[in-house]
């Protein structure tokens, strides 16, 4: 659908819209609330669904209306109503779950009796639905008429679990004691005291949305109780190695006891970032909870707590629970780092000092070596000139001999020592400069 702004009729200009007004205009329509008729018994399903569950979810439900000739979900549809019959279907698919609220016809609700007959005998339409994924949440919903106050909640549900409330004028009445029967639905009642179909059924939807997303909040309870002993395993060892580190000397003791906080900071990570998404999903789906039960605006019924007051007592603990593991979490993950800091700093100043003493050392062997390599130097000036002079005294002695030199050999031998030994002591010295050069 377009959301082009047209400026006057017929062939009038257009301002191009952005591409995301459209969704940014339906989401403000989005799972609207629809009228209910009193009485009426009404099934919720919600299940966990990945991104390809919900793809395949889509697909199924398709098929399923196409195969009765009712016209099935666009492809960019969040929600979705069909008549079968005289059964309304209701299908919502979210992020991470996807829900069918089957509205039944009011023969269902039988004689008037609650929760009569059981709601395993009324759930066989939802398995002509491939099973989207894991379910989760299971609600058995009556509402019902009341005008001669006949229903008693306290005998419906488990006295000690039962909370009810007062909608904000008084004009509906909705219990529940949040526990599963041994079909596995959970029961809630509403009785309709002039609700009017549109408030029934915006009354019906927001409580039924209470028991999924006070379902979903939940979800990361188990989670936080699974990482809590790693979490104070890694507190316990912290203090160990930082108690330690004041009496760790030499590198190797240090870089062990670094290696050891390395991985307990890799453990800490892998476990928050596999819990972050559940902490953060159970954060906003308590807060949706609230804002549903704020909307409702309750009111005390004689002496029973209301849910904002019941799920406080039994529902905030877990929320709470959550978020102080994700707080220790993150507290711990800056101990550790700060630890690790402080243990590599002490490992740099001992490579540092470590360094120092092999330069040191290193120095000192240069200069050992600059030593003797002076001394081969004057030996192999002396051993050069020795055989230069040698050679000087053969090439004398012949000339000598033959009568081109009159001077006497040994003489004139005696004269070239301090030159053979000067001359031959700069090309030594010149050829050493020169490789000096080389290498620079």
């Amino acid at each position: 659908m377009s959301t082009d702004i047209i400026l006057g009729e017929g062939n009038g200009a257009r301002l191009a819209a952005h591409p995301l007004r459209a969704a940014v205009l339906g989401e403000v329509h989005a799972r609207p609330f629809t009228s209910i008729e009193t009485p009426r018994r009404v099934l919720h399903f919600a299940f966990e669904t990945t991104a390809e569950r919900g793809e395949a979810d889509r697909a199924a439900l398709t098929a399923f209306c196409a195969a009765r000739g009712l016209i099935g979900p666009q492809p960019s549809d969040k929600h979705h109503r069909v008549l079968i019959g005289a059964t309304a279907l209701r299908w919502e698919q979210h992020s991470e779950f996807t829900t069918y609220t089957w509205e039944l016809p009011s023969e269902t609700v039988g004689d008037g009796a609650p929760f009569h007959p059981p709601a395993s005998a009324l759930a066989s339409p939802m398995g002509l639905v491939p099973q989207p994924g894991p379910a989760l949440v299971a609600v058995d919903l009556h509402l019902l008429n009341d005008p001669e106050r006949k229903i008693v909640p306290e005998r419906l549900f488990d006295r000690a679990s039962l909370a009810a409330a007062d909608n904000s004028d008084s004009t509906a009445l909705y219990a529940t004691d949040f526990k599963s029967d041994p079909s596995g639905f959970v029961h809630v009642l509403i009785i309709d005291r002039g609700l009017g179909p549109e408030r029934a059924g915006a009354l019906t939807q927001r409580v039924l949305e209470i028991e999924t997303y006070r379902t979903l909040a939940l979800l990361g309870l188990p989670e936080a109780q699974r990482l809590a002993p790693a979490v104070r395993r890694i507190e316990q060892r912290l203090a160990e190695v930082t108690e330690a580190m004041g009496d760790a000397q030499g590198l190797e003791a240090n870089h062990r006891l670094l290696n050891e906080l390395t991985a307990l900071a890799a453990e800490l990570e892998a476990g928050a970032a596999a819990s972050q998404f559940r902490f953060g999903a159970s954060r906003a789906y308590d807060q949706i909870v609230q804002l549903r039960l704020q909307t409702i605006g309750e009111r005390k019924v004689g002496g029973l707590p209301t849910w904002t007051s019941f799920l406080a007592r039994r529902m905030a603990p877990a929320i709470r629970t959550c978020a102080t593991l994700e707080e220790r979490q993150a507290n711990l993950a800056d101990k550790l780092a700060r630890a690790a800091n402080l243990l590599r700093t002490r490992v740099d100043v001992e490579l540092e000092s470590q360094n120092r003493d092999l330069l040191t050392s290193m120095n000192e062997r240069t200069r050992l070596q600059l030593m003797l390599q002076a001394t081969v130097e004057g030996l192999s000036v002396a051993a050069i000139s020795y055989y230069v002079i040698g050679l000087f005294g053969y090439l004398v002695k012949g000339l000598h001999d033959s009568g081109l030199v009159l001077v006497d050999p040994t003489l004139a031998t005696g004269l070239f020592v301090p030159i053979a030994i000067v001359l031959v002591w700069w090309i030594v010295r010149r050829i050493r400069k020169r490789h000096i050069k080389g290498v620079g």
